[in-house]
């Protein structure tokens, strides 16, 4: 295998006394000086960053981040929305976003389109949004507007191998302490985590299915082997046939495999995140193309997920999960 890199698609002084939070060790802090605004420091993908008060301006850098702060409660603080045609939002949501301004549609917004706005804040579901050398506004430059920059944990460079689904909590309290709505904040994540423990009460002591993820582009097929999707498969009961300790996963999570490796793992179901109704039509042509003797293929085991609920930091990745267990435990689900 030939590891192939894919895409699935503010730093200040720290302030008062550190908290420790769940996930991935990151510690946050509320001081306030005497007649000073409150403070907040967080440590996000290993860079400090400060928030001087509540942030009135807020950008979501892709629409799985605008979902997150709109279930929040934060639709009047919002600014911009960005990547919108990269993934809907669900109908409950697209009224409270009509009147949002589009910064971008297709990618992440330029450096331009996103000052244009004069956000206070953005929150972004990877570090590539910020990459100066494709245009758009980079951590160092944000900062210097005046501008925090947070990245969803599970989206942070150090996390993409290791992260899991409950880097999203993570997120969940960091964003209740940076809006200072850590009630709303909580509501989430416990309805998020009473999701994952339903899944795994109606799964528990079932047979594991071998599973396999993979991504298909063109004739081009990938199998995902560690980081967030890996977690999924694992959270949702099944037994990945590609792990982190392949050795073709060792630095990157997904990797580009002939089909042979595939029908040599004859996993029992395979799962695919496509970016829309042709995308998803044109893998299953691949798939009964090129492995039909393959267990998923032959038996149509096959779960598919949206593009959008693979985003790190998104509410997604909890229904996600919920969407492989009952593909691949049907009976546990019925009602």
């Amino acid at each position: 295998m030939n590891t192939r890199p894919i895409r699935f698609a503010a730093a200040a002084a720290a302030v008062g006394t550190a908290i420790a939070l769940s996930g991935c060790g990151s510690d946050v802090a509320d001081s306030a000086d005497a007649g000073a605004d409150t403070a907040v420091t967080i440590e996000n993908c290993g860079r400090e960053i400060t928030v001087d008060g509540v942030p009135e301006a807020v950008v979501g850098l892709s629409p799985t981040q605008t979902e997150l702060l709109l279930r929040l409660g934060l639709a009047d603080r919002i600014v911009g929305q960005a990547q919108t045609a990269t993934a809907p939002l669900s109908e409950d949501l697209a009224a409270l976003a009509a009147d949002i301004p589009v910064v971008s549609e297709d990618a992440p917004p330029s450096r331009e389109a996103l000052l244009d706005v004069e956000p206070d804040f953005v929150y972004s579901p990877t570090d590539y949004e910020f990459t100066a050398e494709q245009g758009f506004a980079s951590h160092e430059q944000l900062a210097d507007a005046g501008v925090a920059a947070y990245t969803a944990t599970g989206g942070c460079p150090d996390r993409r191998m290791e992260g899991t689904v409950d880097d999203l909590f993570t997120d969940l309290e960091n964003l209740g302490l940076i809006f200072d709505i850590e009630d709303e904040a909580a509501a989430l994540a416990a309805e998020a985590q009473a999701t994952l423990d339903d899944v795994e009460a109606r799964i528990e002591g079932l047979e594991k299915p071998t599973v396999a993820q993979v991504y298909v582009e063109g004739d081009a097929l990938t199998a995902i082997g560690a980081g967030i999707e890996y977690d999924m498969i694992a959270r949702a009961g099944g037994e990945n046939v590609f792990g982190p300790d392949d050795p073709e996963f060792a630095s990157f999570f997904a990797a580009q495999i002939n089909p042979e490796a595939l029908a040599a793992a004859d996993p029992d179901v395979i799962v695919f995140a496509a970016a829309d109704a042709a995308h998803e039509q044109a893998t299953r042509d691949y798939l009964a193309r090129t492995l039909p003797e393959v267990s998923a293929v032959a038996n149509d085991r096959i779960v598919v997920l949206s593009g959008s609920d693979v985003y790190p930091g998104s509410l997604s990745n909890i229904d996600a999960v919920r969407a492989i267990a009952e593909g691949l435990y049907p009976e546990a689900f019925q009602e």
